[in-house]
């Protein structure tokens, strides 16, 4: 308040007051009105209490001119009574201040744990769900999964999960672009969580979705709501503009809930869903441990190779190419042997196949490779004529940039003639684009290195690279020479090879069959004349040793 306002409302007091001092009979509640009006005007302090009974005391009766005998007791009983005014309403203020302050205290704490509990739930979704689609994700798919194999008295149920990918997704994504990708995604959340909506189905990340299905009443329920899923995922559907329908492929595993555990569950169904996806997708496939088994062994024996490498478990046998004119021995193959620790010796094709798919074939082969023409170079000691080698390159090392190199460099080191090496390549190494394989062939072809076509009849048999790549030699495959040995088959092989033999003539090249392990078939080579026969019949697989005695 001003100036004129605080004086005012003190003049006014002091006229209660006198009043007071002067009233009969004589009243005490005006000064408990005056001590709480200065509460109420803010005149609050201990000091404003102070000086007020000080000037009151000091100036009212002397101001007033006041001689009445009981003028003093009056005096000291009204200031007490405005203390005493004063104190209760500056008591009952503070209690309301802090009732107030209690029950903002109380409101904002309610309002923060209310705040906390809405940022908790959201952040508890943000956590559990995936963004795109708001499908549960990996977190809250495990917690469930983990809930129902653990809940008490659940052990006899049965639960399944039905893991699906979509096929081909990342052709959408490379062509069309990653919007209308995750619009499609978003698509397909929506049509899952419809056809599915009794089960819980969560995205676990890019085009990967997962259901689960407790309860099961066995493999039918779960094949059921993997066959929906499938249906679900084939609905065409129009995303900016573009119609797009696409597959899937689903790994179903389901078993009882005693003894399951989730990371096992998981693991195989997307062990599962690898060879739905192998088997050439929009499919479900069932888990089966058996086969399971054998992948990872397979998986296993994969990752052991470069360690078997390293302590020189490999080693190599050699089967002669003998001619079916003079029978002489034309040459070997190199045939590569694993001396495994634990599973005994392996034969190439426990192991090859696993090398090629992991790109281990390339370590593998160089060594191969290594090894024959070291090994070769030592049979020619004696001045005998030494046969040559043949080494199977796979389709990794042909169509690698430094195999000129690396063969050049081998012959130098280890001192083979070139003519002394052949090389193996199938039908399936030369049905590619690229140049560079072709070059590398030709070139090596020029430095007197044999090549030759292996298994040929059940690729492609395209002509056109017979013609115009620098091959030596036709392996034909053994397939044909095995129907030699039965009289009603074996005319029909008999004039497929008789056709092979005379094609393969006709561009000046060798023949050499396969597979022959009976004296009847290599005179029916012969007769059709096949210039050289690989086979049982004139000898096993050998060690390097024995190569050289049968030379000598």
């Amino acid at each position: 308040m001003t100036q004129a306002q605080l004086e005012a409302l003190l003049h006014r007091f002091t006229g209660q007051l006198a009043g007071a001092l002067l009233a009969e009979p004589f009243d005490l509640r005006a000064g408990y009105r005056v001590g709480a009006e200065l509460v109420a005007a803010h005149i609050a302090s201990a000091e404003g209490l102070g000086r007020t009974v000080e000037v009151i005391q000091l100036r009212l009766v002397r101001d007033l001119g006041l001689v009445a005998e009981d003028v003093e007791d009056r005096m000291a009983r009204l200031l007490a009574a405005v203390a005493t005014g004063y104190a209760r309403a500056l008591r009952d203020r503070t209690l309301d201040e802090q009732e107030s302050i209690r029950r903002a205290a109380m409101m904002a704490r309610t309002q923060a744990e209310r705040a906390l509990r809405a940022s908790e739930a959201r952040f508890r979704h943000q956590a559990t769900h995936d963004p795109l689609t708001g499908l549960p994700n990996r977190t809250l798919f495990t917690e469930r999964l983990t809930a129902a194999l653990n809940e008490p008295g659940r052990g006899a149920q049965r639960v399944g999960v039905c893991f699906l990918d979509l096929d081909r997704f990342k052709v959408v994504n490379d062509t069309l672009g990653h919007q209308v990708g995750d619009r499609l995604l978003i698509l397909v959340a929506e049509e899952l969580r419809q056809a599915l909506g009794e089960h819980l189905v969560a995205r676990l990340g890019g085009d990967e979705f997962v259901v689960l299905v407790e309860g099961s009443g066995g493999t039918d329920d779960v094949v059921k709501v993997a066959e929906a899923a499938l249906a679900a995922v084939r609905t065409p559907r129009s995303v900016d503009g573009h119609e797009l329908q696409v597959s899937a492929s689903v790994g179903i595993v389901e078993r009882q809930v005693a003894g399951a555990d989730p990371s096992d569950l998981m693991r195989a169904a997307d062990s599962t869903l690898h060879w739905a996806k192998s088997a050439g997708g929009a499919r479900w496939t069932l888990y089966d441990a058996e086969r399971n088994r054998r992948e990872l062994a397979r998986y296993a024996l994969s990752a052991a190779i470069p360690a078997a490498l390293d302590r020189g478990e490999f080693y190599l046998d050699y089967q002669p190419l003998t001619s079916l004119r003079d029978g002489r021995m034309l040459g070997v193959e190199a045939l590569v042997r694993w001396r495994h620790p634990e599973l005994g010796v392996l034969r190439p094709d426990s192991f090859i196949g696993l090398a090629e798919e992991t790109g281990l074939i390339v370590q593998l082969g160089g060594w191969v490779l290594a090894e024959a023409c070291r090994e070769a170079e030592a049979w020619s000691a004696g001045g005998v004529q030494a046969p040559f080698v043949s080494v199977n390159l796979a389709v990794r090392q042909v169509h690698r940039p430094g195999l000129v190199q690396e063969v050049r460099a081998l012959l130098r080191q280890t001192g083979l003639p070139p003519e002394r090496l052949q090389l193996e390549i199938t039908e399936s190494t030369m049905m590619s684009t690229a140049e560079e394989p072709v070059r590398a062939l030709r070139v090596l072809a020029d430095l007197g290195v044999r090549i030759a076509i292996d298994d040929f009849g059940t690729g492609y048999s395209n002509l056109a690279y017979l013609r115009d790549l620098p091959v030596t030699e036709l392996k034909v495959a053994g397939e044909f020479v095995a129907g030699l040995r039965s009289p009603a088959v074996g005319r029909t092989d008999e004039r497929i090879l008789a056709s092979l033999v005379s094609l393969a003539h006709a561009l000046d090249l060798t023949v050499t069959a396969e597979g022959v392990e009976t004296a009847g078939q290599a005179e029916r080579l012969r007769a059709i004349g096949c210039d050289a026969a690989q086979g049982w019949h004139f000898g096993p697989p050998a060690p390097a040793d024995r190569i050289l005695a049968r030379i000598r």
